[in-house]
């Protein structure tokens, strides 16, 4: 992709309604546009970043044996109304009628749906353990959008559910799909915590809650980083070691319940087990923000000029940036660098725009490519072009013809890292 064709409009100032950096940058850099207050429309490099946690979150939910499906977004109020939440939930739930009278609503979540789904097909414990999951647009009336996308009213996640037999093959399964988070955050260059936490409107007796570490986080975090114990609670030493816990600020992108039989006793979806007697199926749900997570990838990994990317979920991996495009021997240096890294599979931008160089690498850098190819006059006298990384502003010189070489050794450690 060339970036003088590339949409992304970029803003020069800090927005007035952008409250914290990740809603800042993301207006800035050109990665989302507000359609109304909490409804965003993803740009091309917004939605290049999203799609790609959203493989990542793919691709480990199927390693655990998930099996994706897509459910509706408009959902009978009847539904919500056997499990009681219709009144529970309160003004976030969103509600309409349809022209026949009949009451509806967008979903924020899909426990009844999968549920309705669960009991008309699931009959006999040969088809358990059963996980399912979507990957889809939730709503929610916030009543008081902020944050950006952080807290917004239409939103990206995915939501899984499990059903077993008893409430053993319950624990395999939420400590299956606790791991598959953990390395869905890994994979996406994210330090996080998972800590207990208090089931709210979606009920079951146990859950936890997966927190993105960054400075700007809305909940207190205490974890302990001899034997990993972390709460969100006030302790000074650790239960487990004793050990003096160590205190840093998480934003909440996940969160895994224990459901038991809130959903399946009050919706009566039940399946003939061994003995041959009729059982409430045995639920859990896990879901994690999509859009949140970016949103708080940003908020971790941040300076003053723009964001900083983990390389997994960057929009593109590299610039390639001629200081001075107009020159022969840069234009043609930087365009068969260009050339060479895409053929070999690399996500690759080329700044071909007749605009200075301070310019050029102050966008880099607003927009946050993890890697920086600069060609200019060490280029046309040494034949090396430097290569700066944005996430530790490390800087080498390296010979043109070893560059793709160069990449393609950081490329194969993410790989070794994240299998």
């Amino acid at each position: 992709m060339r970036m003088s064709i590339l949409f992304a409009p970029t803003l020069k100032e800090n927005p007035q309604e952008a409250e914290i950096v990740s809603h800042s940058f993301m207006l800035r850099g050109g990665f989302i546009r507000q359609l109304s207050a909490g409804i965003y429309t993803f740009l091309p490099l917004g939605l290049r970043t999203l799609n790609k946690i959203t493989q990542i979150v793919r691709e480990e939910m199927n390693r655990v044996g998930g099996q994706e499906l897509l459910m509706p977004a408009m959902h009978p109020g009847d539904l919500w109304k056997e499990t009681g939440r219709w009144d529970i939930y309160g003004p976030e739930l969103i509600r309409f009628r349809d022209r026949r009278d009949r009451d509806f609503c967008l979903g924020p979540t899909h426990e009844e749906i999968i549920t309705d789904l669960a009991r008309k097909e699931i009959r006999s414990y040969r088809q358990l353990p059963l996980l399912l999951y979507q990957i889809q647009t939730k709503f929610r009336d916030e009543i008081r959008p902020r944050f950006g996308i952080m807290r917004a009213r239409e939103f990206l996640m995915k939501d899984l559910y499990s059903f077993d037999r008893d409430f053993e093959g319950l624990q395999i399964s939420y400590q299956k799909i606790y791991n598959a988070y953990c390395q869905v955050f890994e994979r996406c260059g994210l330090e996080y915590q998972a800590v207990p936490a208090e089931s709210g409107v979606i009920g079951g007796d146990v859950s936890h809650e997966f927190l993105i570490v960054a400075d700007s986080g809305e909940e207190k975090l205490m974890y302990c980083n001899v034997c990993n114990y972390s709460t969100t609670k006030e302790e000074e030493k650790c239960p487990t070691c004793q050990t003096s816990l160590i205190e840093k600020r998480g934003i909440e992108v996940g969160h895994i319940f224990q459901l038991g039989t809130k959903y399946s006793e009050p919706m009566k979806a039940y399946f003939v087990d061994k003995d041959g007697k009729e059982k409430p199926l045995i639920m859990g749900c896990y879901g994690i923000g999509i859009g949140r997570t970016m949103a708080a990838a940003i908020e971790a990994n941040h300076d003053e000029k723009g964001i900083k990317w983990p390389l997994s979920i960057a929009p593109y991996q590299i610039i390639v940036i001629p200081v001075n495009y107009k020159k022969d021997t840069q234009r043609e240096q930087a365009e068969n660098l260009y050339r060479i890294l895409k053929e070999h599979d690399f996500e690759v931008l080329l700044d071909d725009r007749d605009a200075t160089a301070g310019y050029k690498f102050n966008e880099a850098d607003l927009l946050g490519f993890p890697f920086q190819a600069i060609i200019g006059e060490k280029t046309e006298r040494n034949g090396v072009a430097e290569i700066k990384a944005r996430q530790s502003g490390e800087r080498w010189e390296i010979s043109v013809h070893n560059v793709t070489q160069f990449f393609k050794g950081i490329k194969e450690h993410g790989e070794k890292r994240n299998p």
